[in-house]
């Protein structure tokens, strides 16, 4: 009889394996795969180094592009006429002494910091030597900070006339009409503390202290001179000093700011100043806080938005601003504008007398106050506010009779879409506290403000006065 072979007996394994599920060939790739990565090892990469030195051959040049800001600064600057910086240089030939940095570095480093929103010195400096477009305009030329805050604090005769010459050169090539012309004002917080304020009584008594300190250094340096305290002493000297003559402007300030307090009905002994900066006055803010800042003016041309005129003063109200800044347009510009434009804290009766026959006055006219809850009186009839009044003069009662028109109305919506902007360009710049103390400085500030305002608008009215071109580059170095 013939037996059968067991298949087992040819593949041994047979049974061991043959409940498995056979492997398809994808998995076999992906088995090869793993094993083919245990056999090779981690990946090898290249990780980044960042503490190592590197030399890089370049030229200040090429760090910007052609429509860079910083070219469009540069090029307006060199068109200033900057003759009375230069003469005041005493570096001359071969004289004694050391070079003085080009002023218009110093010039083209505020302007571009204003348009960039920076108003610190100190940080200027610090981008002078970190950031391309500040390298740029030093050119390898070492700028500090005492140079920067001298140059924007001693020069506001030349920034106003500097303003004036811009403003002037474009109203002759017909980019302002002064046809129509917006004001407006706005508070700017003052570098100084409310609990600065101090009465008569105190601030006497503050200067007694003071005095006594200046005199007690004094002594202290006469009879210790050592080279190695004496630069301190002259330090702690230094800032006695100027505490003392702050403490004398404040007391100098006092009458006038008495004075304020009489007019309005309040007691005159009830006035402070501030030992900190005596020139800010107590506000009303945005948002009905009261702190100490200054009142910016800005009168700007509606059609170009070029502000025409500039000034800050210490009063928080604007009744008294409108006279001045017309005769201000005025005096830059040889005319006053056809229509004049400003908000309902503007228009006094004193204000309108003196602007009348310059100009046409446009301001929202007050509603009368109404007499409710006596007997017999009735609310005022709608329109009333726009007929005369006894004592109203030919000026006043022809403002009335002016805004009454829909077209008047009309006009006046001029005034937010103008000045309105410009105040929110100028917070957007950075305009939102005073960098330094005292008027003097603060309306150097804003006139700067004013000139980096201009500028930007000479680039989109009027680019061939500062040389620049109207292409590409001109419409990259405008902004948004």
């Amino acid at each position: 009889m013939t037996t059968r072979p067991d298949p087992r007996d040819e593949n041994p394994s047979a049974g061991l394996f043959e409940g498995l599920a056979v492997a398809s060939e994808a998995d076999l790739v992906r088995a090869q795969a793993r094993a083919s990565k245990r056999v090779q090892g981690q990946p090898r990469v290249l990780e980044p180094n960042r503490a190592q030195v590197e030399l890089r051959a370049s030229d200040l040049e090429s760090l910007l592009g052609e429509g860079h800001r910083a070219r469009l600064v540069w090029g307006y600057v060199e068109r200033q006429n900057l003759g009375a910086l230069f003469d005041a240089i005493k570096a001359r030939g071969a004289a004694p002494g050391r070079r003085a940095i080009d002023p218009r570095i110093l010039f083209a480093l505020w302007l571009y910091a204003t348009l960039d929103g920076v108003g610190s010195g100190r940080e200027v400096t610090r981008l002078t030597r970190e950031h391309d477009a500040y390298r740029w305009i030093c050119g390898g030329v070492a700028v500090n900070y005492h140079a920067l805050n001298d140059f924007r604090g001693a020069n506001d005769a030349l920034m106003d006339e500097l303003l004036s010459d811009n403003v002037a050169a474009l109203a002759a090539v017909g980019a302002i009409t002064l046809e129509r012309v917006a004001q407006d004002g706005m508070r700017v917080r003052a570098d100084a503390g409310a609990a600065s304020f101090r009465r008569q009584a105190r601030l006497v008594e503050h200067q007694a202290e003071a005095r006594e300190l200046v005199q007690s250094l004094k002594t202290q340096a006469q009879a210790d001179p050592g080279q190695a305290s004496r630069r301190a002493q002259a330090a702690r000297l230094r800032a006695a000093q100027q505490r003392e003559q702050r403490i004398a402007d404040a007391l100098k300030r006092l009458p006038e700011m008495a004075a304020n307090k009489r007019r309005n009905g309040d007691r005159p002994e009830d006035a402070r100043t501030s030992t900190t900066d005596a020139d800010a006055s107590n506000m009303k803010m945005g948002d009905g806080g009261f702190r100490p800042a200054y009142n910016v003016q800005f009168a700007t041309d509606c059609g170009s938005q070029v502000i025409v005129g500039v000034d800050a003063v210490t009063a928080g109200s604007d009744m008294a601003q409108l006279a001045p800044m017309v005769a201000q347009v005025e005096q830059r510009l040889g005319q006053a504008p056809g229509q004049w434009l400003v908000d309902g804290g503007f228009p006094a009766h004193g204000q309108i007398d003196a602007v009348a026959g310059k100009t046409e006055l446009y301001a929202p006219v007050p509603r009368p106050k109404s007499s409710k809850g006596r007997d017999g009186d009735e609310p005022p009839a709608p329109g009333s506010e726009f007929e005369p009044k006894p004592g109203d003069s030919q000026a006043v009662a022809q403002w009335r009779e002016r805004m009454s028109s829909d077209a008047a109305r009309e006009i006046y919506k001029d005034r937010a879409a103008t000045a309105e902007c410009v105040n929110a360009q100028a917070r957007n710049r950075g305009l939102l506290r005073m960098p330094v103390r005292g008027l003097a400085k603060v309306r150097c500030v804003v006139r700067l403000y004013a000139l980096a305002h201009n500028l930007m608008r000479i680039v989109a009215l009027a680019p061939q006065l500062i040389g620049w071109g109207t292409g590409a580059c001109a419409a990259a170095a405008t902004p948004a």
